[in-house]
């Protein structure tokens, strides 16, 4: 009888084991990427007589994929902000690793106010700079 009473338990516990694990695989997030097209191409402030430039590309990761549409629609928006903030840099930030993590904070801070300013509710997980170059 102990025996059996222990084969039960252990059949019981390898169920519920079993149920937990189907449980988290459920529950595992998709993300999404939006990235804006063309690559982003403005000026910033130059310590020299030649004009310097940057150029990016932009990923927007969000959780859910419906809401790529919505970006997709405020994309003019959140261009525009991004433009703005990278053409109010200097050239040292611009150039140094951590003041392009600066900036990128700053995108992804600025483009998340805009968003729950417009639709009520920050949508932006992470913001990715794929393509980073200056002149």
């Amino acid at each position: 009888m102990k025996k059996f009473g222990l084969l039960l338990l252990i059949m019981m516990s390898s169920l519920l084991s079993v149920n937990v694990f189907a449980e988290e695989e459920e529950t595992v997030d998709t993300y999404a990427y939006y990235g804006f097209e063309p690559d982003i191409v403005t000026n910033y402030i130059s310590n020299r007589k030649k004009l310097g430039f940057v150029r990016i590309s932009v990923e927007l990761m969000v959780k859910v994929p419906e809401d790529l549409m919505v970006l997709e629609h405020h994309d003019p928006l959140l261009r525009a902000a991004i433009i703005e903030i990278l053409g109010a840099q200097t050239e040292d930030k611009v150039k140094s690793l951590t003041g392009k993590e600066e900036i990128r904070r700053e995108c992804y801070d600025t483009l998340n106010r805009l968003l729950e300013q417009e639709i009520g509710k920050p949508l932006v997980v992470n913001l990715l700079f794929t393509k980073y170059l200056y002149d």
